[in-house]
Order: C-alpha cells, then sequence, then structure tokens
C-alpha cells in the first residue's frame, strides 16, 4: 500500500514512519508537518492510504480531507476525543491513539489490506467531512466525551458514560465497569482523568476513577485511609487514597 503521513509533530511522523516500515507491507510516499502542503501533495501523489493527525494548526484533518480528491483511505492518529467517536461510530475511519502501540498499528494495516482486497467494504468519507469539520472546529462542543469505545477485535462498541460507575486498571488494562458487565478501554486512567467530566467523575485512586453519582457511603477504614461503596447491585467497595480523599470530599459536597 502507498500512503502518506500528517502529524504537525515531525517527531510523531518519524516514529510513524519508522513503524509502519517495520511492517513490511507499506510504501511511504511522503510525509508532511503542513496541513496545506499536505493537501497539495496528496493531490499529486495520490496515496492509497493516509495516516492523519485531527487537531493541526490552521486545517484539522477532517478539513484537510474534505479537499482531498478521490478520497482516498484514512486512518487518524490522535489523541482520542468525541471526533474521532463520532467518525468512526459510522465506521468510516480507523483511528491509533498516540502514543501508537506496534500490536494496534498491525491492526489497522491488516484491515486496510482486507479493504484493498475486497474482503471488507471501502468507506464512504465525503459525505461525512463536512459535518466532522464543523463539529471540531466549534468552540461551543464541550471538551468531555460523553461515552467511551471498547474495542473486541475489529468491532467497536460505545459504552454511554452515564452507565458507568467507575474505572479500573488491571494488569496493564484499563476497564469501564457498569452494573451488567466490565469493558476494556483504550485510555489510560490518567488519559481518563483528563477526558471525563470533573463535575461527574473524580479519581479517588492512582488506578481508579469513580462516577460520582454513583458514590453511595464513604466511610474511614485502617491506617487513616477511606473507602467508598457503589449503588450498584454488588455493592462494590473501592479504595481511596489519602492523597485524594480531600478532593473526593470537596467534589461531594463535605
Amino acid at each position: 500500500m502507498r500512503v502518506f503521513l500528517v502529524d504537525d509533530e515531525p517527531l510523531a511522523l518519524k516514529r510513524l514512519a519508522r513503524m509502519l516500515n517495520a511492517t513490511g507491507k507499506v510504501e511511504i510516499t511522503g510525509t508532511s508537518s503542513d496541513p496545506l502542503e499536505a493537501v497539495e501533495a496528496i493531490q499529486r501523489i495520490r496515496p492509497d492510504v493516509i495516516f492523519l493527525d485531527i487537531q493541526m494548526p490552521e486545517m484539522s484533518g477532517f478539513d484537510v480531507l474534505a479537499r482531498v480528491e478521490p478520497q482516498p483511505l484514512v486512518v487518524f492518529t490522535t489523541a482520542h476525543d468525541q471526533f474521532a467517536l463520532r467518525a468512526f461510530e459510522v465506521n468510516s475511519i480507523d483511528y491509533l491513539l498516540k502514543p501508537i502501540e506496534a500490536p494496534r498499528l498491525e491492526q489497522a494495516v491488516r484491515k486496510l489490506e482486507k479493504i484493498q482486497a475486497g474482503s471488507l467494504e471501502r468507506p464512504e468519507l465525503h459525505r461525512l467531512l463536512v459535518q466532522l469539520a464543523e463539529g471540531i472546529n466549534n468552540k461551543s462542543s464541550s471538551p468531555y466525551l460523553d461515552r467511551v469505545p471498547s474495542r473486541i477485535g475489529e468491532r467497536i462498541e460505545f459504552i454511554e458514560l452515564a452507565r458507568v460507575t467507575h474505572f479500573f486498571a488491571q494488569e496493564k488494562l484499563s476497564y469501564a465497569a457498569t452494573p451488567g458487565k466490565n469493558y476494556v478501554v483504550d485510555f489510560t486512567i490518567q488519559e481518563l482523568e483528563q477526558k471525563l467530566d470533573p463535575r461527574k467523575f473524580v479519581r479517588i485512586h492512582r488506578s481508579t476513577i469513580v462516577a460520582i453519582k454513583f458514590v453511595h457511603e464513604l466511610y474511614p477504614w485502617f491506617a487513616g485511609r477511606m473507602k467508598l461503596r457503589l449503588k450498584d447491585d454488588r455493592q462494590t467497595e473501592l479504595d481511596v487514597a489519602r492523597d485524594r480523599a480531600k478532593i473526593l470530599k470537596e467534589r461531594l459536597g463535605l
């Protein structure tokens, strides 16, 4: 596959190019850290696939795609936000979270191979680009997620945050816990802390974020620590770190 890479961070470009070359399945036809120059180069080179950052100075990734004809396949390489979610939920693109990990990159490349081979339907992007570009340029849009994706193979399930009682990390994976099931998510706890509305979620431990509306009870524990109990069928109990207790109390209005 002939690919072109666009990212306003030169170091990110070099790293992605190195990882793609290591797959042995692509030919890198060009790279650009300037979205305006990228549009011209893509129109001239006509690659099969663009690996594209979303949020860049002057133009978003959606703006770049809106100016490109014919429409290539695209994989977004971005911090995961509500715009990437909106784009992916219509099954029009793939996306990679930064920092990109080799297994996830290889999965995206395999999906692109299937599309080229005809075993997966080629997506239609053009009709979505104007709407997506307007969304990412709308400064009134909420900076916080309202749902999170859980990836199972090539299938994505979107979990409404209203259902999530808490997030927790375990054995190098992060999970969104709901009353019925725990879902693996692509974010670290630290990333989730930045992407969740602080009015609705609070980090209570290095490995745990809790939904404030599901907190049922808060009580002292050994050695000056605290625990909380959730309003769920399992009456889940969670540890509260000492350095997080004050923040939790403030968020609970105590």
